[in-house]
């Protein structure tokens, strides 16, 4: 391949194709990615990084994983860290410390390097990465707790690997210079205040330009951008290597920032992450120097046994001792540690460095982390699910459902449901429906669904579907847009108002907000309440061979009404609007019976 876009037009193709794959087998994308980049790049010799972009390749790597970081960091929330906060805080200090020291050692001893590149190795294997930790979780589903922890310990260690990497980095270089030792700690404190400083100040600035709304909403997400990379190349200008701190700062400074709606900018960064995260991987994966991985060999595997089994099991004990987090608990934290892009990145852009520096040991830190990282995503990705299962920390299945609006239909539907081993919550604002509720034995959440306490508190474990039924079609409407997030847009649905349907088209909500139409078209939330609060009641029917669904449609009984039917795997389908689908045998009809 000899043309430049024919090639970036080419790369772009496989990383779709590689996420694509992911989706289907699900599995983390990384894993697709570096066996592309292995292949189009060292194997074939298609995509050849360094004679494509140049010197321009390390400056759009290190860009690019400052726009994954910030992306990463404004998840981090710090009212969702209650219950790990200790937890987090002990493994990405003394845990990372204690995983630098034994990766360190272990480095020098198989691989006979320098103690000076086996310290910078080890700083560049503390990082974990949220572009590998998030797909695993949303693959593995283990409990809250795990989860929080895992997804923050990724996203904050990865700025303290980047500055334990630039401080080994430093030290080598004073060491060859014979420079004094004290000029690392200045760089360290140097570091770690001018990114916070910068990173609470561009915060603060695009919080402010934000929430008085003195930038236009089509320009928001550009003007996000913008400050980002400022953010980065400045602090990065003024001391070496501190950007990623002055991001990650930014990020949490915006999530916790009760004026600003981080949403609509995390929905455009998760985007624009995806697509740097799976054009880096192929194009850092394509510089490998496959026949010196090759060579490596065996020392390879057994340095990623010490990772996995050694280093990581000794940190998680460390930083849980004395704190409540259960034996299965702490097995599920020892197991998933995956390695991502920072690691990736790091190694690329010291390696260079070094390598000019006339390090011979250097040329060995990029394929030696990708090994890392292949071992890590490879063996953690295929086991973890089942690690999680045999531990007995992996999450409920998601089969269950969260029904905004708390009516006399809602109850019901929600005793009937649970009789068949689905979860259900109902949340309303309204006190009188949710006493109702309780009385009646059904798990309540008392407050708005859509609102931060609920994003706190709100525990939605075995729960992957949303039932939007309240009285008031606008709350309807913000909580189908809330949770298609988490959800996705086929698992959200929503009961007309009659109030809606009378509306002229151009008052109407787009039904792209509304989610899925429930229980057909003429079916509306006065006349379904109506017809319970006035004797209705709803009941389970078992289709069988000798009584299958067309028998049960041909009865034709006016007084009942299709609202569910649950499948052989116990999963709950309701019927829709435009839904054609018959049920199969052994499945379970939940209708409304009216009083006759």
């Amino acid at each position: 391949m000899h043309s430049i876009e024919l090639i970036l037009a080419f790369i772009l193709c496989v990383a779709m194709a590689c996420q694509w794959a992911a989706w289907r087998l699900r599995l983390p994308a990384i894993l697709f990615l570096l066996i592309a980049g292995l292949v189009v790049g060292p194997v074939l010799g298609w995509v050849k990084p360094d004679e494509l972009f140049g010197d321009m390749l390390m400056p759009m790597v290190s860009l690019s994983v400052a726009i994954i970081l910030f992306e990463g960091s404004l998840t981090l929330n710090l009212k969702q860290i209650t219950g790990v906060g200790k937890v987090v805080q002990r493994m990405i200090t003394i845990g990372a410390l204690t995983t630098w020291v034994i990766v360190a050692c272990a480095t020098h001893y198989i691989l006979d390097f320098s103690w000076e590149m086996s310290a910078l190795f080890g700083a560049i294997t503390i990082v974990t990465g949220p572009t590998v930790i998030v797909p695993m979780l949303r693959s593995v589903r283990p409990t809250a707790k795990v989860a929080k922890i895992l997804r923050w310990e990724g996203i904050a260690i990865d700025p303290i690997g980047a500055l334990m990497a630039v401080l080994t980095y430093e030290f080598i270089i004073l060491n060859a210079n014979n420079l004094p030792l004290g000029h690392v700690f200045v760089v360290f404190l140097q570091a770690v205040l001018v990114g916070t400083v910068l990173g609470v100040f561009t915060g603060w600035a695009l919080g402010i330009l934000l929430a008085k709304n003195w930038v236009p909403e089509y320009l928001q997400n550009l003007a996000t951008l913008s400050l980002v990379l400022i953010a980065f190349t400045v602090s990065n200008y003024i001391s070496h290597e501190s950007g990623l701190i002055a991001v990650t700062v930014m990020g949490m400074w915006l999530a916790n920032n009760k004026d600003v709606d981080v949403h609509p900018i995390l929905n455009f960064k998760e985007h624009l992450s995806l697509l740097l995260i799976s054009m880096l991987f192929i194009v850092l994966a394509a510089k490998i120097d496959l026949l010196a991985l090759l060579d490596i060999g065996w020392k390879a595997i057994l340095l990623l046994a010490v990772v996995q089994f050694i280093a990581r099991p000794i940190k998680v004990l460390i930083s849980t001792i004395g704190l409540d987090v259960s034996w299965p608990e702490r097995g599920l934290l020892a197991w998933i540690a995956p390695r991502g892009i920072v690691a990736a990145a790091i190694s690329a852009v010291f390696a260079d460095k070094l390598i000019a520096a006339g390090y011979d040991d250097a040329d060995l830190l990029v394929p030696l982390t990708f090994s890392i990282i292949i071992g890590t995503v490879v063996l953690q990705s295929t086991t973890a699910r089942f690690v999680a299962q045999w531990l007995g920390v992996k999450e409920p299945p998601a089969r269950g459902f969260l029904m905004v609006g708390a009516n006399a239909f809602s109850i019901a539907l929600a005793q009937e449901l649970a009789k068949h081993d689905l979860r259900c919550v109902i949340a309303d604002s309204n006190w009188d429906g949710i006493s109702q509720a309780r009385m009646a034995g059904v798990e309540t959440f008392f407050g708005n669904p859509i609102s931060e306490y609920a994003d706190t508190h709100l525990d939605l474990s075995g729960i992957g579907n949303l039932l939007a039924m309240s009285r008031q079609h606008y709350v309807n409407t913000m909580a189908a847009v809330h949770y298609k997030a988490d959800f996705g847009d086929n698992r959200v649905f929503s009961l007309a108002t009659r109030v809606e349907k009378n509306k002229s088209e151009k008052h109407k909500t787009s039904e792209n907000y509304r989610g899925v139409k429930l229980f057909g078209d003429e079916l509306f939330y006065s006349k379904i309440v109506n017809l319970v609060a006035k004797g209705g009641q709803l009941k389970s029917t078992t289709l069988s061979e000798e009584f299958k669904w067309t028998d049960y449609v041909a009865q034709n009984d006016e007084l009942r009404i299709p609202l569910f039917h649950i499948d052989e795997k116990g999963v709950a389908h309701p019927f829709v609007s435009g839904d054609d689908s018959k049920p199969s045998d052994n499945s379970i009809i939940v209708s409304l019976n009216s009083a006759a």
